[in-house]
């Protein structure tokens, strides 16, 4: 039986000061590495019962996420599409159209741009968000109860056009023409996503849900002890839907029933997951699922770059669409804002479905 490792309480450790000591390095997890240490900071520990049992390994190495050739018959790809987002709400693409030269190039970019001089890189680095290009590490430092062992460079894409200037010159080129392409992907599996619902193809486009494009690009360093923390806890998505491309190294898995799933990424192939509005506005049918992120092993680090698709449209009202609502299956949710939202989402640590339950209506 696998053993788990304990932390002993330590009287002296205070948690905000810790917290504050990283966060003014401006180096982020990464600086921890280059530093040498063999011991992570008290503030990564997860609670035993919390920790890898070891280094998390899926519960059932045999399951596995669908995958989808998007150069198949249309009516063919749409059904995949539907059955994968009805039960495993993850599932993997190719042949969708993005030359591998270009899912290469934005990969090495964000590596680059994390593997850059610390003095050049701390110039990006901010807690606020609202300028476009930030640079942080664990965007809930100061609320969760364990911190993650990654940093991120977060970039708001649209629907405001992006000022290039403002983007790090090494990730520039290569971040302008990979969003060109994943908003044509996106509005291709959206339409898909539409038709396997039964309405029609424009649905979500007219709601103007993906003209909003926040996209993120995760650096996961080596960790000296992955058995006490994680990568990225369990969480879901809060937003429409999510186009993730990553490097070789593994470290993500997805919850399926109650298993966890380990991800392989597919040469070529990009994932994709539904997010909680989605599963909202399906009243169900599509499936926002937990997914978490090993601390890596790895001297390589581990690369992911998701983009974020969701409305701009922040205080309209939105609630299950009505052509999927009946007396036989009524609406799951209450009408929501994305404004109050994601409000909450950020005003939590990452807590699994706990922001999207609270719209539930109380019958359910």
């Amino acid at each position: 039986m696998a053993t788990i490792i304990t932390t002993n309480p330590d009287p002296h450790y205070n948690r905000l000061e810790e917290a504050k000591k990283l966060d003014e390095t401006k180096t982020g997890v990464k600086g921890l590495v280059d530093s040498g240490i063999t011991i992570i900071p008290r503030i990564f520990h997860n609670p035993p019962q919390n920790q890898p049992i070891p280094i998390f390994k899926a519960q059932n190495p045999k399951l596995s996420l669908p995958i989808v050739d998007l150069s198949g018959h249309r009516s063919m790809v749409v059904d995949q599409i539907h059955r994968a987002a009805s039960t495993f709400g993850f599932f993997q693409i190719i042949n969708h159209g993005i030359p591998k030269s270009s899912m290469d190039h934005m990969l090495s970019s964000i590596k680059s741009f994390h593997e850059l001089p610390e003095t050049t890189k701390m110039q990006y680095y901010s807690r606020d968000t609202s300028h476009g290009v930030t640079y942080f590490t664990n965007f809930d430092l100061y609320k969760c109860k364990e911190a993650n062992w990654r940093d991120s460079l977060e970039v708001h894409l649209g629907p405001t056009p992006l000022e290039r200037e403002y983007v790090p010159e090494v990730c520039r080129e290569a971040l302008v023409e990979w969003d060109g392409r994943v908003v044509k992907l996106g509005e291709e599996l959206m339409g898909m996503l539409c038709e396997g619902l039964g309405v029609e193809k424009e649905r979500l486009k007219k709601m103007s849900f993906f003209d909003k494009r926040n996209m993120s690009g995760h650096y996961y360093p080596y960790c000296p002890q992955p058995e006490l923390t994680m990568g990225l806890k369990w969480h879901t998505d809060p937003v429409v839907l999510t186009v993730l491309l990553v490097n070789e190294v593994t470290g993500l898995q997805v919850k399926h029933c109650e298993d966890w799933i380990d991800v392989e990424p597919v040469p070529g192939g990009l994932i994709v997951n539904i997010g909680d509005m989605l599963q909202m506005i399906s009243n169900d049918e599509y499936k926002s699922v937990e997914h978490r992120v090993l601390a890596n092993p790895n001297r390589k680090p581990r690369v992911s770059v998701p983009v974020f698709f969701t409305s701009s449209m922040i205080e309209d009202s939105y609630e299950p669409l009505l052509e999927l609502v009946s007396s036989e299956k009524p609406a799951v949710y209450q009408k929501f804002t994305i404004s109050d939202f994601m409000n909450k989402f950020y005003s939590e640590e990452l807590q699994g479905k706990s922001v999207m339950n609270t719209y539930k209506h109380s019958n359910i």
